[in-house]
């Protein structure tokens, strides 16, 4: 047990100086998140040098964590500023993907599967999945403005659709929706049909739009492709509803989580005021493409 700790001791340490190495480099290293992060980093550094026996891997893995956060959003946000410069956004992207998946990477890489585990928590997890998920959705929204660039690569736009959506969907897996029963009481009806639906916030709602849409991307400029196999884990039945068949079907997906969006908006969410507008001309055009 020793041993295992230091082991994610050690390899926390190698990560957290890699990541204050990078924001070295960024010439905008007096930025706000930026400096947030490199603070994180250097506490982390110290932490690890203590007696590795009696450190608290938990507690290093999520300053780590919400280093990572702190410094890929401040890049993320440069690359919406700057609407994804077509020379080197495939690469910046890639390698922010690279960074948000390394918590999750040190987890199973210590038999720790991420659900079933304590080392990071489910909102960590969430968040994690929920920050390459969005980044991808961000960087097709892009893309399907780029006429020339779909004519030639659609079939790597087709994958940044999938690893996106699939990102999604983990995010609105992690946790299990609540059990309504008599055992549990909600002071508010509307609450407890949303968590009952496995929609703990305005980001799992997000989520499924996010994914919806790119499902409709996916249908609508990657349909002449061979379909792929493409994995993702549905072993958690929460605000997802990932029971498909494999491969991925972008438009049985995209009908499911968009059904059950316009559903909850108008449901429980009324009184806030979602605007569920592009869901339906989406399912509406799911409709007409099956027919």
């Amino acid at each position: 047990m020793a041993a295992a700790v230091s082991s994610v001791v050690r390899r926390v340490e190698e990560l957290g100086d890699l990541a204050q190495a990078h924001i070295q480099q960024l010439s905008e290293a007096a930025d706000h998140f930026l400096i947030r992060a490199s603070a994180a980093l250097e506490k982390l550094k110290l932490l690890c040098g203590e007696e590795k026996e009696c450190s608290n891997p938990s507690n290093l893995l999520e300053l780590y964590t919400q280093a990572i956060l702190d410094m890929t959003y401040f890049e993320e946000n440069k690359l919406v500023d700057e609407d994804f410069p077509e020379d080197s956004s495939s690469q910046k992207v890639k390698e922010l993907i690279s960074f948000l998946s390394e918590p999750e990477i040190l987890v199973k890489e210590n038999n720790m599967h991420p659900k079933h585990c304590n080392l990071l928590g489910d909102e960590l997890l969430e968040c994690l999945s929920w920050r390459r998920g969005a980044l991808l959705y961000m960087y097709c929204h892009s893309l399907t403005k780029r006429r020339e660039w779909l004519l030639r690569k659609s079939s790597l736009l087709k994958k940044y659709l999938l690893d996106g959506i699939s990102y999604l969907l983990q995010m609105l897996n992690y946790r299990c929706p609540i059990q309504l029963n008599e055992g549990v009481s909600f002071q508010d009806l509307d609450t407890a049909k949303l968590l009952s639906a496995g929609i703990f916030s305005d980001i799992h709602l997000l989520a499924m739009m996010y994914s919806g849409e790119m499902c409709y991307w996916g249908s609508k400029y990657c349909a002449d492709q061979q379909p792929e196999n493409h994995e993702v884990d549905t072993s958690v039945s929460g605000a997802g509803c990932t029971t498909y068949k494999e491969p991925l079907d972008f438009r049985e997906v995209g009908e499911k989580i968009l059904k059950k969006y316009v559903s909850v908006c108008e449901g429980p969410l009324k009184e806030q005021e979602w605007n569920t507008t592009n869901a339906k001309q989406i399912l509406n055009f799911f409709h007409h493409r099956c027919n």
